[in-house]
């Protein structure tokens, strides 16, 4: 990076643990906004709600103190006070996501192991959709002795798993198959099973759902929203601080 100065702000324990990842590379990071602050790292997300950083500050009384020439780097970067200012968005960054869907896949597992009474070993479990947490998840559960099914929409997908090792059922078919699942993991964000297919399950099945729109009709299910922030602040921090120090050496090749 050239002459690369980083303002943090906005609340959030994987922003302290970015900071402090920062600090260890040697990255020079401002005290206060001034007027040599290249970069401007918010949280990700960004915003407890419109115009409002996590931690209540207005987003424009930040940008007032702050050059114009700056980049911003953070999460769900839509405000309109950013339309004129070069943004980074890591919610967009595809090295970002995987890396955040690895960390999610681990915190969903420990979201898991509280409400099992037996082990993962030899243990039925449907995972529904094969995006980045899907294939994360599943690789991590098979290491851990489970019997993993992938449900998917996708014909290509479904052909694929089985030589990957992992059982294959399509979306639409899940209502008959479900009684022999002991955990239901979704990360589809869209309804996948309504009421009455949940209440085919066994009694003890165990249903975590971590699409972004819940998938999982019913009472019993853990709707487990941004894990890596939560149960992983400090992994989420440097995943964090590696993607801004990454992209801001990437600034001016691109």
């Amino acid at each position: 990076m050239n002459s690369c100065r980083f303002y943090l702000s906005g609340a959030s324990p994987a922003l302290e643990y970015a900071k402090a990842d920062l600090l260890h590379r040697g990255c020079d990071l401002a005290a206060e906004p001034d007027a040599d602050v290249t970069h401007l790292l918010l949280p990700v997300p960004a915003f407890s709600s419109p115009g409002i950083l996590k931690g209540g500050q207005p987003l424009a009384e930040l940008l007032s103190q702050l050059p114009k020439t700056i980049t911003v780097f953070g999460g769900d970067l839509c405000d309109k006070e950013l339309s004129n200012y070069r943004k980074a968005d890591f919610l967009q960054d595809a090295i970002y996501l995987s890396q955040n869907a690895a960390i999610t896949a681990h915190c969903a597992v420990k979201q898991l192991l509280p409400h099992l009474t037996c082990t993962l070993h030899g243990c039925q479990v449907l995972i529904i959709g094969w995006g980045r947490i899907g294939k994360c998840l599943a690789q991590l559960l098979r290491a851990m002795g489970a019997h993993v099914t992938v449900a998917t929409r996708n014909t290509t997908h479904r052909a694929l798993l089985p030589a990957l090792g992992y059982g294959a059922v399509e979306t639409a078919k899940l209502g008959g198959n479900l009684l022999r699942y002991r955990v239901i993991f979704n990360t589809a964000p869209f309804p996948v099973l309504s009421e009455e297919q949940v209440r085919q399950c066994r009694p003890d099945c165990r249903k975590i759902d971590l699409a972004s729109q819940q998938g999982i009709a019913g009472e019993d299910v853990l709707w487990a929203r941004g894990l890596p922030g939560k149960d992983a602040p400090e992994s989420s921090g440097r995943l964090i601080a590696a993607t801004a120090v990454r992209l801001a050496a990437t600034e001016g090749t691109q």
